[in-house]
């Protein structure tokens, strides 16, 4: 048998009494590309930075080529010829391109001549960029070049990418796995993770599949499905949501609308709206697809209250104007929200459960039992909500250490589960939901799709602002996609494929006049 390049045996990792990984065996082969799958908290994240020498193991032993060794630091990693794109970039965006990549290189040749090497890979790998850029001024998808570039310039033996398609249009997605092909081609070994099954039928020749942190067992995905790889990440069957195929009921009423809104940027990183305009009819889903950093973030603002219309005509709801209205005076007229980021904005991680609750429903009478009594008594009084909390705990699965955790205390799939059933208890007319399963494992995530379709099934009107193209096409009705703080038109989800949708994504469209419908391809995301 060929020996593998890396070989972990009975690798284990303890935080107190929690144990993250237990026992993990795991190999990779050179000029392989192998997948590493599991639910948030099956252990991925723990697992990898030992690989890379963030952290080390209590038992086990890591083995390179069939050598023993210790990965004590990430300098150590790279030095043995391991490299790391992150999920989140680590990029200054006051520094240009080369400037970025020497900060990482620890025998940095002077700018002019990385400033060449960088242009020879960009030209060898086809990863376009111009080395003299400032970072601040690239898109996410050149962003992640950079990253790319930085490991390449390292030489690697062994390349982990830690979700990298998630800020991704499906054609940079397709560059991306030709350039890991390549080096898979040149011998280079690949770690892949991510969530997204289709992306790991497609590329890899191997997974291995983590839970609770224990290998469950390797699969080769061309022999397998994506439905049985997440039955083993949950250990249970999955009620898989497929690609809706019926168009959306323009007869239903137009519960929600907003026209002519154009928006300042308000910081030099911050992205403008122009123009925007689109309705939502009751019981469907609005599905607004695009890459983080074109005006997502901005649109929500608008949309929840955060950011008042000069003109409150700009936005009505069920005929009523409501362009300057607040984010809670929005809720008394039956619209919830569900911000993009958990932690800080949909909860406040220092607060229990109960208190979280509480600061989306003092003035509801069903909750508190006396909308007329000031929010300070159902502060001194948090066990005012503690039926409700305990109701969304209980209906939508959600896994607590007690019965009143703090917000920090859950996991990121649970926090959002619990986010998501606080706003679906009030019964809704109108639900703006952002990234709603954002770094959130399948199991969470097929539960949470599922619960917004049945709110849609039952009159809800929902806008839904999304990255993943795989739930935009599950669930709307409709789609747009915004783009540099502009929305396209807005279409039939029937009519589109994910190629029509990424073409948007990138600012282009398929038909020569972009106000026409673009034709259906046939495709599924």
């Amino acid at each position: 048998m060929t020996t593998p390049l890396l070989d972990a045996r009975t690798i284990s990792k303890h935080f107190g009494d929690f144990t993250a990984n237990d026992a993990v065996n795991f190999s990779i082969e050179k000029g392989t590309i192998h997948a590493l799958l599991g639910e948030n908290g099956a252990g991925k994240s723990t697992f990898v930075k030992m690989l890379y020498g963030v952290l080390s193991p209590d038992q086990g032993q890591f083995y390179w080529n069939g050598a023993p060794v210790q990965i004590a630091s990430p300098k150590a990693a790279r030095a043995m010829g391991i490299a790391m794109v992150f999920q989140h970039f680590s990029l200054f965006p006051a520094l240009t391109v080369a400037e970025n990549i020497a900060l990482a290189l620890d025998d940095a040749p002077s700018l002019a001549d990385l400033s060449l090497r960088i242009n020879d890979a960009s030209e060898r790998w086809g990863l376009a960029i111009d080395p003299q850029r400032p970072v601040g001024d690239l898109s996410v998808g050149e962003q992640q070049r950079v990253e790319i570039l930085r490991c390449l310039l390292q030489d690697p033996k062994l390349l982990i990418m830690d979700e990298p398609t998630s800020v991704l249009t499906p054609q940079e997605s397709d560059r991306l796995f030709d350039v890991l092909r390549r080096l898979a081609d040149d011998g280079c070994a690949v770690l892949y993770i991510s969530h997204k099954l289709d992306e790991i039928m497609a590329l890899t020749s191997k997974a291995t599949i983590l839970r609770g942190g224990k290998n469950v067992g390797d699969v080769i995905p061309a022999q397998s499905s994506t439905r049985k790889m997440a039955e083993m990440m949950v250990g249970d069957k999955v009620d898989w949501i497929e690609r809706r195929t019926t168009a959306s009921d323009n007869t239903a009423e137009t519960i929600f609308a907003i026209s002519g809104l154009s928006r300042p940027a308000e910081t030099a990183f911050a992205t403008s709206l122009q123009d925007i305009a689109f309705d939502v009819h009751a019981g469907e889903i609005l599905g607004i697809a695009g890459i983080s950093g074109n005006g997502q973030e901005e649109l929500v603002e608008v949309l929840t209250g955060e950011w008042l219309c000069p003109d409150r005509q700009q936005i009505s709801f069920k005929g009523q104007a409501i362009g300057k209205a607040s984010p809670e005076a929005r809720r008394r007229l039956g619209i919830e929200m569900v911000p993009e980021e958990r932690n800080g904005h949909a909860a406040i991680p220092e607060m229990s459960l109960i208190e979280n609750t509480f600061l989306t429903h003092y003035n509801r009478q069903d909750i508190s039992g006396d909308v007329t009594a000031p929010p300070q008594q159902f502060m001194r009084h948090p066990q005012l909500c503690a039926e409700t909390t305990e109701q969304i705990i209980r209906d939508h699965d959600v896994r607590t250490p007690h019965s009143n955790p703090m917000a920090r205390q859950l996991s990121g799939g649970n926090l959002q589960k619990f986010i998501m059933g606080r706003s679906l208890i009030t019964a809704p007319e109108l639900m703006i939901i952002a990234q709603p399963t954002w770094g959130v494992d399948v199991g969470a995530a097929t539960m949470i799709r599922h619960n917004i379709l049945a709110l849609a099934a039952k009159g809800c009107g929902i806008v839904l602002i999304s990255q993943d193209l795989e739930e935009i096409f599950s669930l709307s009705t409709r789609i747009a996609v915004l783009n540099e703080g502009r929305l396209s038109a807005v279409h039939d989800a029937i009519d589109l494929s994910a190629e029509d949708v990424g073409l948007l994504m990138g600012g282009k469209t398929k038909t020569a006049n972009p106000d026409k419908a673009i034709q259906a391809k046939g495709g599924v995301a």
